[in-house]
């Protein structure tokens, strides 16, 4: 897509946007969520009418067989309205960069870092939400946070060498069966109305993963009996807690920093396309869900971060933990030359670094600047990008945002590396459920793009120069 169409689309779709504004200082009563996104849906609806009408016959440019062959690298096939990734400056939610929310988003009493349950708001609605709504959706995932007791059975009488992630598709699986969806569905609700029992079913994924999580946690790595969630907490809060956390209050903070920096990285990647490719099919959001997280659990897109922690670890086995620069710069030069890859360092889009990359050193500069594992990905920022850029191995060679997370977590003593995909699919059912409303709003299609074999190609350009 040329930046011209793209910056003229997000402008019609923040001009819809605004023309239905209702804020909350103008009412007696702040709007919940689901009301203001009742709000905006008409508006949206004709929007995206006017923006084919405008632009439906235009081509975004051609379609080259090495793309086809190269995982669709750069193919424009996608329409995801929570986030957009530019491979000069990074992510922005609705338009808002990563420092730009970590200022405007609602923060809990005492905490700096931005409250999830804002950038959730903010991926639905488009809009920063006040202190007031966040507070109110806190609370509404508190409520809703109970897990069935056969879904509780099910994941007890899970082993404990079944890998968490494994465990976590399973949850959430099963939680279709109390999908509002899919009973609405069965009842033969009307199309135009399908979004509203997707948000519904939306919502309480999200309220529901902190229990999942926290139970497969303590099943595999020990800790007790589950605690109960708090009424008056924020989602952060009771996710740490329910992972033996919540005395520790910087930790709560980078919760909450880690799951707003982790919801949402446009459509194109593993997780978030295959959630929407399978509630293309009206499969409901726990089914959807579930999708992702066995994408996630991938070893190239979910667990990157553990990959950089064992590969630092090594590092500091073979070279101690006061390296000179020069000592890194060889060991990274062993690790190329060996034939493998320095983790956490590329991106299949991003050509610079990766902002939440930045949000993470900044976090770590605040809390824990004399971290060792924390100044070694320091040093390695200053030597890795030039060695990478020497041995021609990367268009882009700046770290991406599994070089620190997985640092940051042991700092607090969270050392079980096969448990942080799961922090991150608690984290990327934030972008994924935010758009499965949307599409459903919106009427989107099933998907069904058209697939060639080797010898069709062939045959399509054998006569062709």
């Amino acid at each position: 897509m040329s930046s011209a169409l793209r910056s003229a689309i997000q402008q019609s779709r923040r001009s819809a946007f605004a023309r239905t504004a209702r804020f909350a200082s103008t009412s007696a009563k702040a709007p919940t969520l689901k009301e203001r996104l009742a709000d905006l849906i008409p508006a949206e609806i004709e929007n995206v009418k006017a923006t084919r009408a405008a632009h439906g016959k235009k081509s975004f440019g051609p379609v080259l067989v090495d793309q086809l062959y190269g995982g669709m690298r750069g193919l424009p096939a996608l329409i995801w309205d929570g986030s957009v990734l530019d491979a000069e400056e990074g992510i922005r939610f609705r338009g808002k960069t990563i420092p730009e929310i970590q200022e405007a988003l609602p923060k809990a009493p005492g905490g700096s870092e931005p409250l999830p349950e804002g950038l959730f708001w903010l991926l639905v609605t488009g809009e920063i939400p006040t202190q007031e709504q966040v507070t109110a959706l806190s609370k509404d995932w508190a409520a809703r946070s109970s897990i069935p007791s056969f879904v509780e059975e099910l994941l007890d009488r899970c082993p404990p060498t079944l890998h968490p992630m494994s465990q976590f598709s399973l949850a959430v699986t099963a939680l279709n069966h109390d999908s509002a969806f899919a009973k609405a569905y069965a009842q033969g609700v009307s199309k135009k109305d399908y979004w509203q029992p997707t948000f519904e079913d939306a919502m309480d994924l999200i309220a529901k993963l902190p229990n999942i999580a926290g139970r497969i946690f303590r099943n595999v790595y020990g800790g007790g009996k589950l605690p109960a969630i708090e009424a008056d907490k924020d989602y952060s809060y009771n996710l740490a807690k329910l992972l033996g956390y919540a005395d520790k209050p910087e930790f709560v903070e980078l919760l909450r920093l880690y799951i707003t920096i982790h919801s949402d990285h446009e459509g194109g990647n593993v997780s978030a396309h295959t959630g929407k490719l399978v509630g293309s099919a009206l499969s409901d959001p726990f089914l959807a869900f579930a999708a992702s997280l066995n994408g996630l659990a991938g070893p190239l897109h979910g667990l990157a971060n553990q990959e950089v922690l064992v590969w630092l670890r090594k590092m500091q086995s073979k070279i101690g933990e006061n390296p000179t620069d020069d000592a890194v710069r060889e060991y990274v030069w062993s690790t190329l030359k060996a034939g493998q890859v320095v983790p956490g360092y590329g991106h299949a889009v991003l050509r610079k670094t990766d902002p939440r990359y930045m949000a993470q050193r900044e976090f770590a500069l605040k809390h824990l600047p004399d971290d060792p594992m924390f100044k070694l990905v320091s040093q390695i920022y200053n030597i890795v990008p030039n060695v990478l850029l020497e041995a021609g191995k990367a268009k882009n060679p700046w770290p991406n945002v599994d070089a620190h997370s997985g640092v940051l977590l042991t700092h607090y003593g969270l050392d079980q590396m096969n448990f942080y995909t799961v922090l991150f699919g608690v984290s990327r059912a934030f972008g994924v459920a935010a758009q499965l409303i949307w599409d459903r709003a919106l009427g989107a299609p099933i998907e069904r793009p058209k697939s060639y074999s080797t010898e069709a190609i062939k045959k399509m350009f054998q006569d062709k120069q």
